[in-house]
């Protein structure tokens, strides 16, 4: 008698939508002079993607969420980090005009704005890149890996289960624009080094260049 097939494991969304809460508090740092787009945008940008992500968890038809998941997810990443340059591409901007209406504190609360909100977003996409998702990972249907974990060279000392969620790839998203270089997770494939570089090249423009000028404002 042939076997029942197992059911997919789904991972737990949770961690995402907290980070996705963060986001949008974070944005409200931003002044509103240096918003690209209306306040009310961003809010509708995470409601967006949280919506799909809620029904993959109590859809019976998971497999047609989790498509619509991917598509949102992967338009999320591409608005949300065209807005996150464009808001620094102003600031850059502003500080080279000398603008007196962007102070050092708009300085300052923007950098800390846009560095984190630069962490979020490539730590969803690197979730959502890697070994084809989150249930391709969680059910070991991918061998394609984009990133090399140390628990995996190191398997009896985790859960024979274990895989990487989304807590996984947003301390490796911290890591690379905190260190700008890998850290104990390592890149395998072009596209994986392709993001960290562009990741790291955002956070190292936002520190040196803004919150550098920002400190210095407020010092002097």
């Amino acid at each position: 008698m042939r076997e029942p097939a197992q059911p997919m494991r789904i991972e737990a969304r949770w961690p995402v939508a907290l980070a996705l809460i963060v986001l949008v508090g974070l944005l409200e740092l931003l002044p509103s002079r240096v918003r690209v787009l209306p306040r009310w945008f961003p809010y509708l940008l995470v409601f967006a993607l949280i919506v799909p992500m809620a029904a993959v968890g109590i859809s019976t038809a998971k497999a047609r969420w989790l498509r619509i998941e991917n598509i949102a997810v992967y338009l999320f990443v591409a608005i949300a980090g065209l807005l996150n340059l464009s808001a620094l591409k102003f600031l850059l901007f502003e500080m080279l005009h000398h603008s007196k209406e962007i102070t050092g504190l708009h300085l300052l609360s923007s950098s800390i704005a846009l560095w984190a909100t630069n962490v979020l977003i490539f730590s969803l996409a690197y979730w959502r890149m890697d070994r084809g998702g989150p249930e391709s990972r969680a059910n070991r249907m991918s061998t394609r890996f984009d990133w090399l974990f140390p628990q995996e060279g190191a398997p009896e000392h985790v859960p024979p289960d274990w895989h990487p969620t989304f807590v996984d790839y947003l301390f490796l998203a911290f890591c690379t624009a905190t260190a700008f270089s890998p850290t104990d997770v390592l890149p395998l494939t072009s596209r994986a080094k392709m993001l960290m570089m562009f990741e790291s090249t955002v956070s190292l423009v936002t520190i040196v260049t803004v919150a550098a000028r920002a400190i210095n404002i407020l010092g002097s």
